[in-house]
């Protein structure tokens, strides 16, 4: 039975489908071909979510140990076996339950500042058609969406409160078998946190991956027709898409959305909110993170 010895635990919308993509490109990792199982964070259960769209999640979300040994029969020779689920960061019980199967796992984790970290959510679900809110209406109605069960993608003020996420971690592993970055280290300088993460997994340090496309990006369309051209089932787009190669439609597509700027009362708002929690995580991981207080 294979199964992984490293996994990217979160945060959500902080980037890690970017490092799923780029640590997959290495000879000696093998990364689960989809992203996001939610298996150690659903294990046993029959998912119901409720919210516009939730029943993706319902779907593709794996719950048997079974179905989950199954995405690692293509490791052959890699060294390095992983899987990256954002959400096992916010769960509750994923830290438990990983802890109790893969007691020696190595854990990789990557933070963002909050307020941003809930404002990209926020756009990722509006770039998918499915957040009719505007981002203060979404946020007042947080709890209200908790309470009727939707999925946790939703919580997007809560998934920004890190310090009592991460003590779940630090009170189950070993100090040694976790890293914790900061997305502005994937932002302005991934070439360090990459070799960072190839040394922790004891892999080659001075492989390269390819980095010239950002997979994930959220952001509202500038065109809406452009956006349901590359993103929904048409028939033009199955015409076309021999034509476009799925790189080139990620660029189209990401060049198509724009993020508006929070305003100065909003960041300031969220800023209030987290600060307690800030200045927590700061201690807890002797990192300076008073960028994240300022508007």
């Amino acid at each position: 039975m294979t199964l992984p010895n490293f996994l990217i635990v979160g945060a959500a919308k902080s980037g890690t489908t970017a490092l799923h993509t780029y640590l997959q490109q290495h000879p000696q990792i093998y990364m689960t071909p989809d992203k996001e199982t939610n298996f150690f964070a659903f294990q046993g259960e029959t998912l119901h979510f409720q919210g516009p769209g939730d029943e993706a999640i319902n779907s593709f979300s794996i719950t048997d140990l079974a179905t989950y040994e199954q995405l690692f029969d293509g490791v052959t020779q890699e060294t390095a076996i992983g899987e990256a689920c954002p959400l096992y960061l916010y769960h509750p019980q994923a830290p438990h339950n990983i802890a109790q199967m893969l007691p020696t796992v190595r854990l990789i984790i990557i933070l963002r500042n909050p307020v941003d970290r809930a404002y990209a959510n926020f756009l990722h679900l509006v770039r998918d058609d499915r957040e009719p809110l505007d981002f203060t209406s979404a946020i007042a109605a947080e709890s209200e969406r908790i309470n009727k069960h939707w999925e946790w993608f939703w919580h997007y003020l809560q998934q920004g409160y890190y310090g009592p996420q991460l003590q779940r971690y630090y009170e189950l592993f070993p100090a040694n078998q976790m890293k914790v970055y900061l997305y502005e280290d994937l932002v302005k300088r991934a070439d360090w946190l990459l070799r960072d993460i190839f040394d922790f997994l004891q892999v080659d340090p001075d492989f390269q991956p390819d980095m010239s496309v950002r997979p994930n990006k959220s952001g509202m369309p500038k065109n809406r027709f452009l956006h349901q051209l590359l993103t929904k089932p048409n028939p033009i787009k199955s015409l076309l898409k021999p034509l476009f190669p799925a790189q080139l439609r990620q660029k189209i597509q990401h060049r198509n959305l724009e993020t508006p700027k929070l305003t100065a009362e909003m960041r300031q708002q969220l800023i209030n909110s987290y600060r307690v929690d800030i200045l927590a995580c700061q201690d807890l991981l002797q990192r300076d993170l008073s960028a994240w207080l300022t508007v």
